[in-house]
Parts: C-alpha cells; sequence; structure tokens
C-alpha cells in the first residue's frame, strides 16, 4: 500500500467504493476502514486473514494489517503471493476491480476520480491485473496477471528499487513465459490412454456378484498444464492398477492411478476409481452358479 485515497474521521462512503479505492489507489485508510467494518478492529481482522491464508495452505505467510505496511511478523513470499492472487482472480468482483483502470468514487456525496496505480494496465498486451505496492521494506512491488490465447500467467516482482525497473522485470518475465511455455491439453491426453489401458487390459473381482470391474478416471487437478514448446511431446503416463480386487466394492474406491511425468518429472497424479458398487458374493450365489453351470452342461 502507498497512500490514503481521501477518506476523514466520520466521512461516508460504501464498501464497494471502499474496494475500489482499497486495489486501485492502494488506500491505506480504505484497507483500515474495511478491516474495522469486517473484523471489528484491525486485530481480528488479520486473524480471519490467517485463518483464510491457512485454509490456503500458506505455510509462508502471515498478516499483522490489512494494508501491508512493515510489520515484523507480517510476511508473505512471491510464490504465495501467486497462489493468493489465483484464487482472488476466481471471486468475481475482485477481478472486475483489479482491471479497471479509472473509476469515480463518491465519498460524503462529493464524487472523486481515482486511476489504477498498475502502470502495465492497458500498456501491455493481455493484462487484467493485478496490484501494484510499496512499503520501505519491501520496495516497489508489482503482481500481474496477464492472458494471451488460451494461457494466463502471475508475473511476481518484488523488492525493486524503482518503479522503472519494477516494469521492466516484470515484462520481461511476462514475455519469457509467453515465449518459452504453452497449454498443454493434459485431459486429453490421460483419457486416450486410460481408455487404450482399459481396452488392453481386466480387472477381476474376487468373490464379486460381477467379475470384471469397470474403472474410470477421477478428478484431474490440471486439465491444461503449462511446458516448455520443446517438452510437449515428452509427456508419458505411468498406470498402475491391481489385476484382481476383492469384493466388495464401493463406487468411487480407489483402484489405481496414473502418473504425469515429462522428461521423467512427475507432474500430477490421478486416481482411477470404480465405476459402480460391486457386492460380494453371499452362498446363495454360489449355489445359483453351481446350477447354472450344471444346467449348461446337462441336456433337458
Amino acid at each position: 500500500m502507498a497512500q490514503d485515497y481521501g477518506l476523514s474521521s466520520g466521512a461516508k462512503v460504501t464498501i464497494h467504493d471502499l474496494l475500489y479505492g482499497l486495489m486501485l489507489c492502494s488506500g491505506n485508510d480504505a484497507a483500515v476502514a474495511l478491516a474495522e467494518e469486517i473484523g471489528g478492529s484491525i486485530e481480528k481482522f488479520a486473524e480471519l486473514m490467517n485463518k483464510k491464508a491457512e485454509q490456503l495452505n500458506l505455510k509462508d505467510t502471515h498478516f499483522v494489517t490489512p494494508h501491508g505496511l512493515d510489520k515484523e511478523e507480517h510476511y508473505t513470499t512471491a510464490y504465495e503471493l501467486a497462489c493468493l492472487t489465483d484464487y482472488a482472480l476466481k471471486i468475481e468482483k475482485f477481478a472486475q476491480i483489479v482491471k479497471t483502470q479509472n473509476y469515480t468514487i463518491t465519498i460524503n456525496g462529493q464524487p472523486k476520480q481515482i486511476h489504477n496505480t498498475n502502470e502495465l494496465l492497458g500498456n501491455l498486451s493481455g493484462v487484467y491485473g493485478v496490484k501494484t505496492g510499496f512499503t520501505n521494506g519491501a520496495n516497489r512491488c508489482l503482481v500481474t496477471a496477464t492472458r494471451r490465447n488460451n494461457m494466463d500467467i502471475i508475473c511476481v516482482v518484488l523488492g525493486a528499487d524503482t518503479k522503472k525497473y519494477r516494469t521492466s522485470d516484470s515484462i520481461k518475465l511476462i514475455e519469457y513465459a509467453f515465449k518459452n511455455y504453452e497449454m498443454v491439453n493434459i485431459e486429453d491426453i490421460i483419457r486416450k490412454n486410460v481408455d487404450r489401458w482399459c481396452r488392453e487390459n481386466k480387472i477381476f473381482i474376487i468373490k464379486g456378484i460381477d467379475n470384471i470391474l469397470n474403472i474410470k478416471i477421477g478428478d484431474i487437478k490440471y486439465k491444461t498444464y503449462p511446458l516448455k514448446k520443446w517438452e510437449t511431446d515428452d509427456i508419458y503416463l505411468q498406470i498402475s492398477c491391481e489385476s484382481n480386487v476383492n469384493a466388495p466394492i464401493s463406487y468411487g474406491q480407489k483402484i489405481g492411478e496414473v502418473i504425469v511425468l515429462n522428461n521423467e518429472n512427475m507432474l500430477f497424479s490421478v486416481d482411477l476409481i470404480a465405476e459402480k458398487n460391486v457386492e460380494k458374493k453371499h452362498i446363495i450365489d454360489y449355489y445359483i452358479d453351481i446350477l447354472r453351470n450344471f444346467c449348461s452342461y446337462v441336456d433337458f
């Protein structure tokens, strides 16, 4: 955060406008007003922020202030800022605010024009947010979200000595990413390979009502995945699955997994799960099987 955006004691302003003042022009006073309204106090709001950080598995992030001004126990990392940004951009209101270049807010019934401090917004192809920052301890910082074709990236630059370096470093990183990486349809690769594997392999059910188990692919964490352009043909899968499974079997039960690798580096794994429930045979089922076998061999 860098400044105040014009609030005074007793000022009347909507939460909607406070959010714009917070995100467009780094309003420290807007951050405090929002924190006190939502949490009851800065300290209580910081507790809420830290609970959210814990939910998002941000292990190297801890909040003390709502505006980010320097405090010894207030810290994060570039990677976790990117994770937090990715989460926030899924919130429609947040995404709308951070891509706004100019906005008119109203304080005590009086209009005031504010401008986004993100110097890349509107000046670099595909940029749609997110936030500038400055403190004496952190120096010039910028988190940028950019979309080109079917690929989104989040770029984080921290500790730049000047705004000029912050801008140029961000541009270099963004252009490098789009020049060297592309999105690969990992989901399509997984489904084609698993379908072929299922045609060539059978999973037998021991002591089950059914003899053959049909499996399907569980949740795919990454349907597309960014890879270096010269490595997109180096994706392969390792499919591991039991050939015999004991009944009973529950729908969704993990039967095996698919490990997705690129140049021998594991990217992620996907569970292979049972497509339906399979009950264990009871004694009457064995009698029925014996009777069926007998009838198939005896000509009445």
